[in-house]
């Protein structure tokens, strides 16, 4: 008897004007071959991990044959990158359809790597397996850590090779998300489409992510407020753990709060706010320290795209636009201290506060100290490093203590594990799996991290290796979009 997916297809995309989207079938592969599979979120999305890993199982994945009620398509946006407009669109991606599980939870099913589309801009409309993994690792790390993110369902290899900067194994990822909806999107509709088309997209928005807003008096400048909170708190998220997303193009940012595009991403070693990895963030534009000030400018762009719904009255609108954009500083302040304070165990708010916090990381940029670690540290009381018996550190310690014994005497050594990870996925330990995959086609090293990585706060004993750092942290560490 023939295993059924389990797969329950909606379409809900497609019914937006057809300025939007292209629909189009991805392109087929030679070889295809499951490579990773994620039984944890195909059982959240009521999936049939058997029958996904069958022949036809795998025939979906790679585009080489559409699931029953999919019908796929590639997403039009448009988007900011490093500052300047550009029209963009899902160049390398073919969305197979919403999926909607049990709890009648709606889900992107996206083939990224599935060939070309009209808004290919002259690529190959394929993907290469080294950033492929890549993205099925951070992403899942990104997800245990408590960080609203899209995940990763599958990879596979094509049989297929892909031309960079050299011959390299082609791969399909299977993405899901909330949605695909972008900053991006909305860009496009303003600068291409018609007031129709912007008010048809923001209508399709609220009902899907944001279905309380529809009875507002104005729903499109509390739709705005929406996501101006939602990627404060995102930013602070990744504040707090020390991720650098890498490329912050108005196109990788939802309206959904999730993170999405793993391209160049990386976890900081050493504590440094001008902390780049991207091969080509050349002027640090998306540097670690920049992160909280882009979200704000691509937000920006947001309310502008948004305007001509604000309020018939132009100058009204930006007024409207301009007054809900600047509470996104305080907003990211808040969730940012209110993480920190649980990272170092304090329960109660004092003024001082984010002095203490601002000068435990001034300290740890001086002395070149590992950002998780010293948190780590901190939670275990464990000072092994000579950073901890600097009288710089030692007199912040005294004031750390006063503090503490200001609040209601607990043990607080559990909620600070709750809040400090013991291990993220440290750039070697990712590399070193990559490597192993790509080169040897050994695929173990990259199943052990995963298993450390997607339980952070466990602080297990075998996690211990996977928390030092790589012999020379302070050689720079490249990463690259993979496009």
């Amino acid at each position: 008897m023939q295993l059924k997916p389990g797969w329950n297809f909606h379409n809900s995309y497609a019914t937006l004007p057809p300025i939007f989207y292209t629909q189009l079938n991805p392109t087929p592969v030679a070889f295809p071959k499951l490579v990773v599979f994620n039984e944890s979120l195909a059982e959240e999305l009521n999936l049939n991990s058997d029958a996904l890993q069958t022949e036809e199982g795998v025939a979906t994945f790679s585009g080489n044959k559409i699931p029953e009620g999919a019908e796929p398509l590639a997403q039009a946006y448009a988007g900011h990158q490093f500052g300047y407009f550009t029209m963009l669109g899902d160049g390398r991606a073919i969305l197979l359809g919403e999926h909607v599980n049990t709890q009648n939870q709606r889900f992107d099913i996206q083939l990224k790597g599935s060939g070309r589309t009209p808004y290919s801009r002259g690529g190959d409309g394929r993907a290469a397996l080294g950033p492929m993994l890549r993205e099925y690792i951070i992403s899942e790390a990104m997800h245990a850590l408590g960080i609203p993110t899209t995940r990763s369902l599958a990879v596979i290899t094509t049989g297929e090779t892909v031309i960079r900067e050299q011959l390299l194994p082609g791969a399909i990822l299977t993405r899901v998300a909330s949605s695909h909806i972008r900053v991006g999107t909305f860009e496009f509709a303003r600068k291409f489409g018609s007031k129709e088309d912007l008010q048809a997209l923001c209508d399709y928005t609220i009902e899907r992510h944001y279905p309380h807003l529809a009875k507002e008096k104005n729903p499109y400048l509390q739709l705005l407020k929406e996501v101006i909170e939602k990627q404060a708190a995102l930013i602070a998220k990744w504040q707090l753990v020390g991720f650098v997303h890498g490329v912050m193009n108005t196109d990788n940012m939802t309206v959904s709060g999730e993170t999405i595009d793993y391209g160049p991403c990386a976890f900081m070693d050493l504590y440094h706010p001008e902390t780049v990895f991207s091969s080509i963030d050349t002027y640090g534009r998306y540097a670690y320290g920049n992160q909280p000030k882009i979200g704000g400018w691509n937000l920006a762009r947001f309310a502008e795209a948004l305007i001509p719904l604000l309020d018939e009255n132009k100058e009204k609108a930006v007024r409207l636009a301009k007054e809900a954009i600047e509470t996104y500083p305080d907003l990211y302040v808040f969730y940012y201290l209110d993480g920190m304070r649980k990272k170092l165990g304090l329960l109660n708010e004092e003024a001082d506060d984010e002095a203490l916090i601002q000068d435990l990381l001034q300290l740890m940029e001086t002395y070149k100290q590992d950002y998780t670690n010293t948190f780590r540290a901190l939670t275990l009381q464990k000072f092994e490093e000579p950073f901890f018996q600097t009288p710089e550190f030692q007199d912040w310690y005294q004031r750390y203590q006063a503090r503490l014994k200001r609040q209601n005497s607990i043990d607080i050594m559990q909620m600070m594990k709750q809040h400090n990870p013991s291990v993220i996925p440290r750039n070697h330990r990712v590399e070193e799996a990559i490597e192993a995959a790509v080169e040897r086609g050994d695929f173990t090293v990259m199943k052990k991290l995963l298993s450390i990585i997607t339980n952070p706060y466990a602080y297990s004993a075998e996690q211990e290796e996977y928390c030092t750092l790589p012999e020379y942290p302070d050689e720079p560490y490249i990463t690259y979009c993979g496009t």
